[in-house]
Formats: structure tokens, C-alpha cells, sequence
């Protein structure tokens, strides 16, 4: 990872959509700040697409598509995208399974929740469970005690044998049944929506984010961006993003808009 100051500045002129995740990347300390919010306002109001794309759940993710100043929104680690269009008063809602795949998936993700819980002592269901269509949050420092590095790899341990996809993120452990991921589920949502192919277009978007779950797409774009919080996950990363802030969260987050927008 190379510090943020490095990025040349014709690449970041080149940058036309910004996708980032939220917690521990827009938040600091669990919470979103009038600085971090406004550098969402300031990436709109220069003309770039915002996307936050996200492990929070499909509740929260129809109330940012509706009020944030976004364009979109990608949730439950790409499950599905919801874009609201204020004109026609309609919300887009394009999700990765069907109706009844997703209802089979609860029910045994609900028994694979109990199963977890029973097993970790400290480990919880996620708060924000009850609004989620497609996967299971499993609580590992949001709301509870933080768990050590161990238990969160019985977690994800538990998921995998039970045939599920597991990703870490800064506060819980997501698991779902199915092959998408925040990637997967990007990509959709910029060809259908933006007509943008992302594979050639890639170099021109830019991604930003804190942790393992966000390394699928550190991975895959050469202009991903890290908070500096990303550098405590060391060994966890699969894929390391290519720039690092100086500032960590929220902060970290305004620090690169304010690189960005220089000279557009």
C-alpha cells in the first residue's frame, strides 16, 4: 500500500464513480459525521457516482438510497442493489436470488445462527438482523464484548461447514449461501443502471474501504483506496488496496475527496 499523497493526480482526474463502504470507512466510532457525509455531497455535486456498498441490511440500505446523496446502494455484501429515481418516485430493487431461494436461505441461516451463538461464548446476532432479506450477521464488536481473532475464525469456521460463504467485516461476520459478493454485485449494478462495463472501465473507478470483506474489490480495482484502519487487518486481507490514508474512518474517507476534487 502506497500512501494516499502518491496517487498521480491524472489518474484521480480520470476517476468518474466512487463505491465505498461504510462502517469503519464513512463512520468513525459507529458513527457518520457532517464532514464525512458532506464529502459524499461534495463526490455529487462534482458529477461522480456515489455508491456505498455495504454488509448493513436491506432496511438500512432503502433508507440510504432514498435520503443519502447517492446513487445507488449495494447491500448484505452484494445481495442486491436498490437505486431510488426521485422523478418517478420508484424504487429499483435487483437482488442476486429469487424470492423463495432467500426465504429457503433464512431458515437455515437461522438455525446456523443458533448453532454459532450456542457454540462462542460473547458471540450475538446482529442488531440489525430483523432487517436483512439475505444473509446472517453474526456480532463480533458492534454491541458486544470484541472477540478474539480466534473466535471470529471459529465463526467464519462454522459458516464454511455448513456450506455458506463467510466474510469479515470491522464489526461483524456476514455469511449467506450463494457465490455473489460485493464485486459480483457491482458490476451488475453499473452495467444495468450506468451502462458501464466495469472491467474496462476499472481504472476510472475507484473503490474505498477498511477490511477483509472489502478485499474482493481492493483485489479488483488498481485505484482502490484503504482508510488507515485497513492496516490492522495485516494478514487478514486476501488483496491489499493500492493507496492508504493518513487519517483512519470518516476522516480518512474526507482526506480522499478532498484529493479527488482538487483540480475538477
Amino acid at each position: 500500500m502506497k500512501p494516499l499523497a502518491a496517487f498521480p493526480s491524472s489518474e484521480r482526474r480520470s476517476i468518474r464513480a466512487v463505491l465505498t463502504d461504510i462502517d469503519d470507512t464513512l463512520t468513525d466510532e459507529g458513527r457518520l459525521t457532517a464532514r464525512a457525509y458532506g464529502a459524499l455531497e461534495r463526490l455529487k455535486e462534482a458529477g461522480l457516482i456515489v455508491v456505498p456498498v455495504t454488509g448493513r441490511p436491506a432496511g438500512w440500505c432503502d433508507m440510504i438510497a432514498r435520503f443519502w446523496p447517492v446513487d445507488a446502494v449495494v447491500g448484505e455484501n452484494g445481495a442486491f442493489y436498490f437505486r431510488y429515481e426521485a422523478g418517478s418516485k420508484r424504487m429499483i430493487r435487483r437482488y442476486a436470488k429469487c424470492p423463495s431461494d432467500r426465504q429457503d436461505d433464512r431458515v437455515r441461516l437461522a438455525a446456523l445462527g443458533e448453532e454459532i451463538t450456542d457454540s462462542i461464548d460473547g458471540a450475538a446476532i446482529a442488531a440489525d438482523q430483523a432487517y436483512r432479506e439475505a444473509d446472517l450477521a453474526i456480532d463480533f464488536r458492534e454491541d458486544v464484548v470484541p472477540l478474539p481473532a480466534a473466535d471470529i475464525d471459529r465463526i467464519v469456521a462454522l459458516f464454511e461447514k455448513n456450506g455458506a460463504t463467510a466474510k469479515v467485516s470491522s464489526i461483524h461476520v456476514n455469511g449467506w449461501f450463494g457465490r455473489y459478493d460485493k464485486l459480483t454485485m457491482s458490476r451488475l449494478l453499473l452495467r444495468e443502471i450506468f451502462d458501464i462495463d466495469m472491467e474496462a472501465a476499472r481504472s476510472q473507478i475507484l473503490f474505498v474501504g477498511d477490511s477483509p470483506n472489502d478485499a474482493p474489490m481492493f483485489g479488483f480495482f488498481p485505484n482502490a483506496v484503504g482508510v488507515a484502519n485497513v492496516i490492522l487487518y495485516g494478514d487478514r486481507l486476501e488483496a491489499e488496496p493500492a493507496w492508504v490514508t493518513q487519517k483512519t474512518g470518516g476522516e480518512g474517507f474526507s482526506e480522499l475527496v478532498d484529493i479527488l476534487l482538487v483540480g475538477r
